[in-house]
């Protein structure tokens, strides 16, 4: 039985990637900080016929995050896909000119140390397989970095270059690695930031299994 492991599910982004996945007959498990979020997630999703169960991770804990896809795996199944896409906090998007050194702790936290404890838990479950999916999912500062914007400017670079190594090295073992680029906010009923259009796009970076960067919108926006 294939499995998705979506790291920072929510009622957005992450219910629509559950759904859509889930129609492709993926078991899936939803890791996210609260309990009663991933409950309500858990039972929508059962109410539409999904096979789903929630784990309570913090990203900035990598530790904490490891064990909860251990649990996943043994739970829904050996992670095939894995989509890390929590959502920023606040906080992290300071000027430049006033972020110092402890600034950076959760941003980097955030987008390098969580990234690798997520993808060092399920890439052996992924070899076992034979092949897998890694999907990144980023905003538009991953691309071009916003003064305003600094804490993740920096740290979406970081996860940018260490998502496109592993691109490199592991594409010769089956396991596909790629970056969703979402400039803007993701928003209902927009033409292609829409949840499920994100959702669909992302199933098709799975099924197709080409390049590492894809764009949902233009840059500008």
């Amino acid at each position: 039985m294939s499995s998705i492991a979506i790291v920072g599910a929510g009622p957005g982004l992450g219910a629509a990637v559950a759904r859509r996945f889930g129609r492709e007959g993926f078991d899936v498990a939803l890791l996210a900080r609260d309990r009663e979020r991933l409950d309500a997630l858990v039972r929508g999703l059962g109410g539409s016929g999904i096979g789903a169960r929630g784990f309570v991770a913090d990203v900035r804990r990598p530790e904490e995050l490891a064990g909860a896809l251990e649990r996943a795996a043994g739970e829904v199944g050996t992670v095939e896909v894995l989509q890390y896409s929590p959502v920023p906090h606040p906080d992290f998007m300071r000027p430049v000119l006033e972020t110092g050194p402890r600034d950076l702790v959760g941003p980097v936290e955030f987008s390098v140390y969580g990234p690798v404890a997520a993808v060092q838990q399920v890439l052996p479950g992924m070899r076992r397989l034979g092949r897998g999916t890694i999907l990144f999912v980023n905003g538009g500062t991953a691309v071009v970095p916003h003064t305003e914007r600094a804490g993740t400017s920096i740290a979406f670079a970081a996860e940018t270059a260490y998502g496109h190594l592993l691109h490199e090295r592991l594409a010769g073992e089956g396991i596909h690695v790629a970056q969703l680029v979402i400039p803007g906010a993701i928003t209902p009923g927009h033409a292609r930031r829409d949840p499920a259009v994100l959702a669909e796009t992302l199933w098709g970076m799975h099924r197709d299994r080409h390049g590492f960067r894809h764009f949902a919108d233009d840059l500008d926006v």
